[in-house]
């Protein structure tokens, strides 16, 4: 079976919800990312074979295929197609498969996976809410099959967040130490220049802007959110914009082209959990990856668990019994902000340039998804 290898990636900085990338279109953010890796690999661009984004709430500016757009955007060749894909949080961690698996199969060589979301513009959940003067107040409603199998009761993450942190015996000062934490990481890698290698400079932004100076007491602070106690704006992922994209190409393109891999992809599986609980899908997704790599979890040295909530990742940890300093090591979603269809992408970007920086080897990447599910992606760095 052919080799998918990872020849570049980069990402736009995150900029916060109503911050420096706040009036930037989606086309133009995610284009900025495409023009990037085009230029600086002297791949022709109509050689590229196809370009696989992942966005959600494909309404307004990001409708219309954004994948297609952004490329077309980006001032390059009207040869290559676009697609844009949706497995919610994960949308562009399964581009990424999507792209190592057209390559793996033999029928593409150079394959362009990434994401982008303006969620300043197009605020989460957008798509949901055009149906409500239909009388569809979340995707479920109105399905009877569905009600029939799981009940009535609305799905939220803030619910599901809650649900977690009760299980596992956290408590709302635990996700807030936890949160401390990522923030404190974020920072001190942007102190020390860790983000720049991966950071295309955009809108008079360098770097990321979503870590805050902060402290348990402000957090401690902060009301609830939608009645679930344990739940407040600092222990949940940043809503912000941003693009981020991957180069992912054969052995034949790396001599073609002349080429240098930075990484292998080693292994790639998705797995689903119950609905209902939403967000613990990493968990059984790792170990089923585990199983299926021929790997153990001494062989990993680094792993990525995108935190759109501290619950989420606490519960990974201390199920899957995996050290939380060889995890996150620069900050999460709590502190980097999670733009949705961008986050896939944006972690497997920073993964990647932290096990160069580090020598590592191997490392892993999992987030949790709508409708329970979770992508795990093993890359090995070359």
């Amino acid at each position: 079976m052919t080799e998918a290898y990872i020849a570049d990636a980069v990402r736009t900085p995150v900029g916060r919800r109503r911050g420096s990338l706040a009036e930037v279109h989606g086309a133009d953010l995610g284009a900025q990312v495409l023009k990037n890796l085009v230029l600086r690999n002297n791949i022709p661009d109509f050689e590229y074979d196809d370009i696989i984004f992942g966005c959600v709430d494909t309404v307004g500016p990001l409708a219309g295929d954004i994948a297609r757009t952004c490329w077309l955007a980006a001032g390059l060749s009207d040869q290559v197609p676009g697609v844009t894909i949706d497995r919610q949080c994960g949308s562009s961690q399964q581009a990424v498969h999507f792209a190592a698996q057209a390559i793996m199969a033999g029928t593409q060589d150079v394959v362009v996976a990434g994401g982008v979301q303006t969620m300043t513009q197009i605020p989460i959940s957008s798509a949901m809410s055009l149906a409500e003067p239909l009388g569809f107040t979340d995707p479920y409603s109105g399905s009877s099959a569905w009600v029939q199998r799981y009940g009535s009761e609305p799905l939220t993450q803030f619910k599901a967040a809650q649900r977690i942190a009760d299980k596992w015996g956290f408590s709302r000062s635990d996700l807030e130490v936890y949160a401390l934490e990522s923030h404190r990481r974020a920072l001190h890698a942007i102190d020390n220049g860790y983000f720049d290698r991966e950071i295309l400079s955009l809108n008079g932004l360098s770097q990321d802007e979503t870590p805050r100076q902060t402290s348990l007491k402000k957090m401690a602070e902060l009301d609830s959110l939608f009645g679930c106690e344990k739940v407040t704006a600092a222990v949940s992922s940043q809503t912000c914009d941003a693009a981020s994209a991957v180069l992912i190409v054969s052995e034949a393109a790396l001599k073609k082209y002349n080429l240098t891999p930075r990484a292998r992809i080693h292994h790639m599986s998705v797995r689903g959990d119950d609905p209902i609980w939403m967000l613990t899908a990493p968990i059984s997704a790792t170990k089923y990856a585990m199983k299926k790599s021929g790997l153990t979890l001494n062989d990993i040295d680094l792993v990525e668990v995108n935190e759109a909530f501290a619950s989420v990742v606490m519960a990974w940890l201390k199920e899957i019994e995996y050290p939380h300093d060889k995890t996150n090591v620069n900050g999460g979603a709590i502190a980097l902000g999670h733009p949705l269809g961008a986050t896939g992408t944006r972690l497997m970007t920073s993964l990647l340039h932290e096990l160069e920086r580090t020598r590592g080897r191997y490392g892993l990447q999992t987030m949790c998804e709508g409708g329970g599910q979770a992508n795990v992606t093993i890359i090995e760095r070359i």
